[in-house]
């Protein structure tokens, strides 16, 4: 992943997580909107993500510095080849962890989606 931007206030470690699992939620849903729609909008993105347009349009262009999105103003946002390798990385551990809590753990189908949103950002490549 790219280098991440640090906010302000928190500990480096604190910024830098919270930072982190913005970007990857970002990405997962533009790519899910992306699959429906193409370019997606910023009011879109907004909606999906229950934040003001302003709020999803200044994390937009964060996530374009970084090369993970193309974003043009009245057109909408695309996923770079970067930024689609991440948003199916983050996927691919949200959709594994679910499998895991349900068969491993005993979860049931209901329970797992939101347990898997928090987990899918601390899960590493080698699990």
């Amino acid at each position: 992943m790219p280098e991440i931007e640090t906010l302000p206030g928190g500990s480096s470690s604190q910024r830098n997580t919270l930072n982190h699992q913005a970007i990857e939620d970002y990405m997962k849903t533009i790519y899910m909107l992306a699959q429906e729609e193409a370019p997606v909008s910023t009011s879109r993105i907004a909606q999906a993500r229950k934040v003001k347009p302003a709020s999803a349009t200044s994390m937009i262009q964060r996530l374009a510095r970084l090369n993970l999105v193309r974003y043009e103003k009245h057109y909408g946002v695309t996923l770079t080849e970067a930024g689609e390798k991440l948003a199916l990385e983050v996927l691919r551990h949200h959709r594994l962890l679910e499998l895991y809590l349900i068969e491993a753990l005993g979860f049931t189908w209901d329970e797992v989606h939101e347990q898997a949103d928090i987990l899918e950002h601390v899960i590493s490549e080698k699990m």
